[in-house]
């Protein structure tokens, strides 16, 4: 039995700090906009405000399940710039 340890949704109040290395980018010349990324994105932090999916980057963690479920590869995941 697999018991998870949040709610899908539960941590979007809380901001992700300087820890997450890598973030999302959607390619828009290969979205479809079939929205597979927000039905499977554990924060439920993906907008479609211009179909497009616009993803909030101060809530999202970089988890890449977003990438991994675009059955067209639209995803991708780039290096976050770290501040030293």
């Amino acid at each position: 039995m697999l018991i998870p340890l949040s709610k899908p949704g539960t941590t979007t109040d809380i901001k992700t700090g300087k820890w997450k290395t890598h973030r999302p980018t959607v390619d828009p010349k290969l979205c479809t906009k079939c929205a597979i990324c927000q039905n499977f994105c554990p924060e439920g932090i993906m907008g479609t405000p211009r179909e497009i999916p616009v993803i909030d980057y101060d809530y999202c963690k970089g988890c890449s399940m977003c990438m991994v479920e675009c059955p067209f590869k639209a995803i991708t995941m780039v290096a976050e710039k770290q501040e030293l």
